[in-house]
């Protein structure tokens, strides 16, 4: 907990870390289509009304995990040093990122983690609810990239193109850890071949992407 926060900021912090869960313990017990929002607030103890104040749809409760790292990438390309360039950068994160086996990396093989990668995964409406959450990381670094490389032919939609590769790039590197994590490689066996991968893959955006390179 931030010891930066107000009383009443941290008390928001714990209902709302209360609410989520409650509702993921559930969802893996029993199904995300099984368990109403009612029984979420009663095992949170908190109102209905409470519990849509903080989570206004039921797969806020899941996938505001992802909404953390929305703009992730964007202030990376934002915060980075004057000397470096955009997909350098966002390198550099990737690999710290993967050797502290970040939950958002694919590359963690904590049980509670892999249990809800295979819950989002397994959910069609969590699966189609995360591509708002996608769709916004793109706008966000389609925004960061463009102020970036303001002297690229066409700069907005080499930004947006930008964008959407490096956002499919990530996603596919992520995706590919956590199925063979789901399928049973320990994230410390499989960390050399996935650094190597996301070597690979960001030589590759650097072939194609010469503004932010």
């Amino acid at each position: 907990m931030d010891e930066g926060l107000g009383l009443r900021e941290r008390k928001k912090a714990r209902t709302r870390k209360a609410i989520s869960e409650a509702a993921i313990a559930l969802f893996l017990e029993r199904g995300y289509d099984d368990v109403p929002v009612t029984e979420i607030a009663d095992a949170a103890e908190v109102s209905k009304r409470t519990l849509f104040a903080y989570f206004p749809t039921k797969d806020d409760l899941v996938l505001h995990r992802f909404a953390d790292h929305e703009d992730e990438s964007a202030r990376v390309v934002r915060d980075r040093p004057a000397d470096e360039s955009p997909l350098d950068a966002l390198h550099r994160h990737l690999r710290i990122t993967l050797e502290r086996r970040d939950p958002i990396t694919g590359l963690c093989d904590t049980p509670e983690v892999v249990a809800f990668h295979r819950l989002v995964r397994d959910t069609p409406a969590l699966s189609t609810a995360l591509q708002r959450y996608h769709a916004r990381s793109v706008e966000a670094l389609t925004s960061a990239l463009f102020g970036a490389a303001r002297e690229a032919p066409h700069p907005e939609l080499t930004a947006r193109l930008a964008a959407s590769q490096i956002f499919v790039v990530l996603r596919e590197l992520a995706d590919a850890n956590q199925r063979r994590i789901i399928a049973g490689q320990s994230a410390d066996a499989l960390a050399p071949a996935a650094l190597t991968e996301a070597d690979h893959a960001f030589d590759l955006l650097r072939g194609g992407l010469a503004p932010y390179a």
